[in-house]
């Protein structure tokens, strides 16, 4: 959410913001609900200064032992002036909470004008020795024929028993899903300093509210409405509100955790995209980032996240790019946005592995997440950053694709072999 004061005080640089990620403007709407607001408390702090006059008119006519009647009937009058004022006020500063949710953050200066992701920027490419040989398409077995041919996971079984978009992870093919993730845990907490947190899988509302995934993407969640429990769509919603409505310390910042979860998505509005496989599915599992900093050093911190989660592709020796993304494709949330793309050989194409982003206060003023400098100073908004590091859905298309040899079988790079009871799927 926006500060009020910015869209009052600078009306056009939020409109400009608006119209960079191609969202509704409603600036206009939200300054006249301000003006009414502001209007309707200043009546009630006049109302309210006027029954303390008469309050205090009573107290003496009562104590001169003379007829106050007339006085607490003018009292009453003002009680109910100010509870009509009190209701309208409600309704005002709900219709102008549920506006301001509608407006997305704005993106940083540095964030380039785009109407897609044909306007992102390419930050750096990176393969095992600077190969640039490694981001050419190849001849071999895509995944999804690698993993029938060495039974590594069944679509169809998870068709028949979920829906399509929902895998089934088999074999060898479970024990390399359960390597990857362990690895980057492993990485995580012991080389880069996060703390491990293992959230649930489901989360209220309010949560869903605090990250920006409610209002604007509610038609993506899965929904359970007896229980009014939702399906996470990153562990990013429940991490981030592990701190709602709290005050940290200064000294406690960074805060920095890291989180296995599952991610349940519904796709809405996927028609024409490219499904086959892990290439876009409902469930798929994923390591998350996340991160409570001070505001003066966001930026540095996200450049430090977005290095953390290209450490996993640097160690696991798949070839990948880092893209800034342009205003028109960011998320609703954040003020700048890092994408990492690996690349998969046979399918001759880059894929999302991991998106890292900075919102400065935009979920911690929805979450009503604050520190303070000093016991009695003034609670702040912390800035927040997350990002996948990684998502292991397409990471396994790279990874079976760059690591598949002639005779069809799969190497295991070292860095992988403290996790698994076999060094190749043979």
């Amino acid at each position: 959410m926006l500060d009020i004061k910015l869209i009052r005080e600078q009306p056009d640089v939020v409109r400009a913001g608006i119209h960079a990620k191609h969202s509704e403007d409603v600036v206009d709407q939200v300054l006249d609900l301000d003006r009414e607001r502001r209007a309707i408390i200043q009546e009630v702090e006049v109302l309210k200064s006027r029954r303390n006059t008469v309050s205090e008119d009573i107290a003496k006519l009562k104590r001169a032992k003379e007829n106050a009647d007339e006085k607490i009937a003018e009292m009453k009058g003002v009680g109910d002036e100010i509870a009509d004022l009190d209701n309208r006020l409600r309704e005002k500063e709900l219709a102008l909470n549920l506006l301001l949710d509608t407006i997305p953050n704005m993106p940083h200066p540095s964030v380039p004008i785009g109407n897609d992701a044909s306007g992102n920027v390419e930050m750096k490419r990176w393969s095992p020795n600077g190969d640039q040989s490694a981001f050419t398409k190849r001849e071999g077995l895509d995944h999804l024929a690698l993993g029938e041919r060495h039974k590594l996971f069944d679509f169809k079984r998870g068709a028949k028993i979920a829906a399509a978009g929902f895998p089934v992870y088999t074999g060898r093919g479970a024990q390399l899903e359960r390597a990857f993730i362990n690895f980057m845990l492993d990485l995580h907490t012991r080389a880069h300093g996060y703390t491990e947190v293992l959230p649930p899988f489901f989360v209220n509302s309010p949560s869903l509210r605090g990250t920006g995934q409610f209002p604007k993407f509610a038609d993506q969640v899965y929904h359970m409405p007896e229980d009014q429990l939702y399906a996470i769509p990153t562990a990013e919603v429940p991490v981030t509100n592990l701190y709602a409505d709290e005050v940290l310390t200064m000294e406690s910042l960074p805060l920095m955790h890291c989180a296995f979860s599952a991610c349940f998505r519904r796709e809405a509005g996927s028609y024409g995209k490219d499904t086959r496989g892990f290439l876009r599915v409902h469930q798929f599992n994923k390591v998350e980032l996340v991160k409570f900093v001070l505001p003066e050093t966001s930026y540095e911190e996200h450049e430090k996240l977005t290095a953390d989660a290209e450490r996993v592709l640097e160690l696991l020796e798949i070839p990948y790019r880092r893209m800034l993304c342009c205003t028109g494709d960011q998320s609703f949330s954040n003020t700048k946005q890092y994408d990492l793309e690996v690349w998969a050989p046979v399918e001759g194409n880059w894929l999302e592995a991991s998106s890292c982003s900075n919102f400065e206060d935009f979920q911690a003023r929805r979450a009503n997440i604050r520190f303070r400098r000093e016991q009695k100073a003034k609670p702040e908004f912390v800035h927040t950053l997350n990002g996948s590091g990684l998502a292991t859905s397409r990471l396994m298309v790279a990874f079976l694709e760059t690591y598949q040899q002639p005779d069809g079988t799969i190497a295991i790079p070292e860095v992988l072999h403290p996790y698994l009871p076999f060094s190749a799927i043979e």
